[in-house]
């Protein structure tokens, strides 16, 4: 796929696009996001000829779309007190839980409470709603404001939150600790192509269905351009719990840091955990045996912890055929200090360092049982700094009678 095909895929800001809601008797922070969701399998062009898989909208949407409403309250709140700039909170953490299967084609309506708030650390709970009946858009996509005025569901919310923020401040007795990136671990993997020579992560990574349609498709996940590592070398005779995913992935197009649309660093914390909530049930299920019997997947509760101060999850752009650096000084840039509050200077590092495009989503599957699964990921910059990790539990069920067949495989 050329730069110009991927200039035609939605950005980050476009395809979670919020805007806010007058308060009503249940919140004074409401908004509603304007795109459709998107739908893994939907993408496959139609020489495929592969049926529907699901209608349930991807879960990552709600998930981020909430950080970002979270994100744009607290900032809101801090603008109200007149909170500096260098005193402001970052993102923390995310605790979400989904209770029923998203509905692409109506908008996601947002709800807000504050809850705790210090000058270190502060958290608020959230509720998203879908309408019950369908958008007035006729396109099933940008939504008006006013489809936050129908009827909600009567089944409830569709996913709630807790999130937190926290101040950034630099390392306790300089003390700071990670394993060694996968730019180290894997170099060897990692340097036998360049980035964008690898193939890109399918938009259904089921086994059976990647084998029947190949490798080879884009599809249309917004935001990032993403690359699967070939692992299958590495894990073969490992246990499950030893394997590892590794995954590629650089901004399509530039996101604000400036506050600009209202995103700054926090968006870009978000579109971390965005990205990483992609097909990580599904590969689980391949290294479980079900990649040709899966009859289910679906989150249950997703958590995602940023483990640095929230500037360090800034995405550069920057052009596909950079290479990755696999020699980095992470060790070095994990105990860089911070300019002091005061100095007009703060939250940049003592020497600015550009650092590369592509960031690396290293994932593992710890726990089956019970018919759940589940999925661990750290997210890597492109410096070797494990930034956050991400931390999800869902359904993963085999397909064990007739009418439970997988209509996509053919071969049963």
């Amino acid at each position: 796929m050329s730069d110009s095909e991927y200039d035609k895929l939605l950005s980050f800001q476009e395809a979670l696009e919020l805007v806010k809601l007058p308060p009503d008797s249940t919140s004074q922070y409401r908004f509603i996001g304007t795109r459709s969701a998107y739908l893994p399998g939907c993408d496959y062009p139609p020489e495929k000829e592969m049926p529907a898989f699901h209608s349930a909208a991807y879960g990552g949407h709600v998930y981020a779309q909430s950080a970002l409403a979270a994100c744009r309250t607290w900032s809101e709140i801090e603008d109200q007190k007149q909170i500096p700039k260098s005193q402001k909170l970052g993102l923390h953490t995310i605790h979400g839980f989904f209770t029923t299967a998203g509905n692409r084609h109506r908008p996601f309506i947002y709800s807000l409470t504050p809850l705790t708030s210090t000058r270190s650390f502060s958290t608020l709970s959230l509720t998203a709603f879908q309408p019950s009946v369908p958008s007035s858009s006729p396109t099933k996509d940008h939504f008006p404001v006013s489809d936050a005025s129908l009827p909600l569901s009567p089944s409830g919310p569709c996913f709630t939150a807790m999130i937190s923020f926290k101040a950034s401040e630099p390392h306790s007795a300089g003390i700071t600790i990670q394993e060694p990136p996968p730019q180290v671990r894997f170099k060897d993997i990692l340097d036998s192509r360049k980035p964008k020579d690898w193939p890109p992560a399918p938009p259904v990574d089921v086994d059976g269905v990647v084998s029947l349609v190949g490798n080879d498709v884009v599809g249309e996940f917004p935001a990032v351009e993403m690359r699967k590592i070939d692992m299958s070398g590495y894990n073969e005779g490992k246990p499950v719990h030893e394997r590892r995913e590794l995954l590629l992935y650089r901004l399509l197009k530039p996101l604000p840091v400036n506050g600009e649309g209202g995103h700054d660093a926090n968006s870009h914390a978000v579109i971390h955990a965005y990205v990483v909530d992609r097909n990580g049930l599904l590969m689980a299920c391949n290294h479980l045996g079900m990649g040709w019997t899966l009859g289910k997947a679906a989150s249950l509760s997703y958590s995602f912890v940023v483990h640095t101060n929230v500037e360090e999850c800034v995405m550069r752009h920057g052009n596909r055929e950079t290479d990755l650096e696999l020699n980095p000084d992470w060790e070095g840039r994990l105990k860089k200090k911070k300019k002091g509050k005061g100095d007009g200077k703060e939250g940049k590092e003592e020497e600015e360092e550009e650092e590369g495009v592509w960031w690396i989503q290293e994932a593992w599957f710890p726990r089956a049982g019970a018919g759940r699964g589940i999925v661990e990921s750290k997210v890597w910059s492109p410096g070797g700094v494990h930034v956050a990790t991400e931390y999800q539990d869902g359904l993963i069920r085999s397909f064990e009678k007739e009418e439970q067949k997988p209509k996509w495989n053919p071969k049963l």
